[in-house]
């Protein structure tokens, strides 16, 4: 799955890469300006989610919908035993349809330690991917651990690769078949599994049906809305999907831009949040920057099953859900950053079971939302 870089784009890549490239003559698609979107209006339930109040959420990085609306969150709990620092968190929660607690899905699995993301595929298994053991699992609908992708290092191995890659460091070298911070899996119409291996390892990771290593592209590197601002570089690749049409949306987040590939790694384009915001609005959490940027950080990745396929992603702050054409258009936004109702506190992850309905993981107000999203009542964007 090797491929050449072309002249100028290869004095871009800090470190030798393994697989795929940019294709010469790729273009951008989409720029920096900032343009005015509707506001869709919705509804929240912060209380759908049924379950004893011995079970009060903790940071909720994940939630999942199968296709017989059970339910899964991905919830890191306050009730292990370990250590304060390097602390296991991970708990599978499921619920059926209407959001009754069902049961615990994973207790006491070598892999989970420091879950990220989950997904369930076509077949209703439930994918669990953790960035701390570095391991992505494969849990069939009964429960039971069936594949395992990567290697969580042994107890006595040195910790240093578990903590995420800082800036100026010489970034990792990326091994086939290993995983460094997983964050997100996907999978195409061949059920080919994609994986953002995104806080060590700076790269997309393809294996096939059966868990057989099939390739990878991406190296780290800063990268911006242009082509020539480097095109499968990335910083923080945080959340991953896939269309009908097998193009593969890979959130990079750092780099404040969704990259588009088809599944062979030669990119297509990017897509940018650039809706206009308030920015005098303090954030949630963090400083008041003098200037703030234009473009804000993707977070997640859902893209719907309907007949006309949308894209949802959100960012941090202003702490927006964004509804999207998978061309990149911006129909609508929605929210905004704070502890109260329809309001989050850091989206990191979307479930998007129709075009008008997202489960949303509130992580750091420790809760679901269920929205119910109104796009016929959309208010024309406000000039700024």
């Amino acid at each position: 799955m090797t491929r050449s870089w072309p002249v100028g784009i290869a004095a871009l890549i800090p470190f030798a890469l393994v697989g795929l490239s940019c294709p010469s003559g790729a273009s951008a698609q989409g720029s920096a300006t900032v343009v005015n979107v509707p506001v869709i209006p919705f509804d929240s339930d912060t209380h759908f989610l049924k379950y004893s109040a011995d079970m009060n959420l903790g940071e909720v990085l994940g939630v999942a919908i199968n296709s017989k609306g059970r339910i899964v969150v991905l919830n890191h709990p306050g009730n292990n035993n370990g250590p304060l620092y390097s602390n296991s968190s991970t708990q599978l929660l499921e619920f059926d349809a209407k959001g009754k607690f069902v049961r615990e899905i994973g207790k006491n699995v070598y892999g989970l330690g420091y879950a990220h993301g989950i997904r369930f595929d076509r077949f209703d298994n439930l994918w669990v991917v953790d960035k701390g053991t570095h391991s992505v699992m494969r849990f069939d609908p009964a429960g039971y651990v069936t594949m395992n992708l990567g290697r969580r290092l042994e107890g006595p191995d040195e910790p240093e690769y578990y903590r995420p890659f800082k800036a100026g460091e010489v970034p990792p070298k990326h091994v086939d078949g290993y995983l460094g911070g997983p964050t997100d899996i996907a999978f195409d119409s061949d059920d080919n599994m994609y994986i953002s291996d995104g806080y060590r390892n700076s790269r997309v990771a393809k294996y096939d049906a059966k868990g057989n290593w099939v390739g990878t592209w991406g190296s780290r590197g800063l990268g911006g809305p242009q082509a020539d601002q480097n095109p499968s570089q990335f910083t923080t690749l945080h959340n991953i999907g896939i269309d009908r049409q097998n193009n593969v949306y890979v959130a990079d987040r750092n780099n404040r831009r969704i990259q588009v590939f088809d599944r062979d790694g030669k990119f297509q384009r990017f897509i940018l949040l650039n809706a206009a915001y308030d920015k005098k609005r303090h954030p949630v959490l963090g400083d008041l920057a003098e200037t703030r940027p234009d473009q804000t950080q993707p977070w997640t990745i859902c893209i719907t099953n309907t007949p006309v396929q949308y894209l949802f992603t959100s960012d941090e702050e202003p702490g927006r859900i964004y509804k999207m054409t998978l061309d990149g258009k911006i129909l609508g936004t929605l929210g905004e950053s704070g502890r109260g109702e329809k309001q989050f506190n850091w989206i990191h992850s979307l479930a998007c079971p129709s075009e008008n309905e997202l489960l949303v993981a509130d992580m750091n107000n420790w809760r679901v939302q269920k929205l119910t999203l109104h796009p016929e009542q959309a208010q024309k964007p406000a000039a700024r």
